[in-house]
């Protein structure tokens, strides 16, 4: 599944979510990256209103220990894999499920690829 430089190669995965029109946060098109960096660049009720904001459930948030405060939100976050470069975005609805439901650390980002995670397991 990966090229001489260890590389994941994206495959038949890749093109049937895109021909069934599922925004999976693979292979974004430039212009969702855009997108999603202009969200986050915008003023917190601008986000908090904006069509792609999902609000957070603070009573699936008790686990959470910090002195800080907890998301009223998740938004769409691009970000670069750090093992192959590859740019992809951390869905807000993905966000919900693993803070909210898998019980994540608030502070936990994403820093791989789905490839990269895939090949580790």
């Amino acid at each position: 599944m990966t090229d001489s430089k260890s590389k994941p190669m994206r495959g038949a995965y890749s093109d049937l979510t895109q021909k069934m029109n599922i925004d999976t946060g693979r292979d974004p098109s430039e212009q969702n990256l855009r997108e999603a960096e202009r969200v986050l660049s915008l003023s917190p009720l601008q986000q908090k209103h904006h069509p792609s904001a999902v609000n957070a459930d603070h009573r699936k948030l008790f686990h959470i220990n910090t002195y800080g405060s907890l998301p009223d939100f998740y938004l769409d976050r691009p970000f670069i894999c750090r093992k192959c470069g590859e740019r992809e975005i951390w869905k807000a609805k993905d966000q919900k499920w693993y803070y909210e439901e898998v019980k994540g650390h608030i502070d936990a980002v994403a820093v791989e690829c789905h490839d990269c995670r895939t090949i580790k397991k």
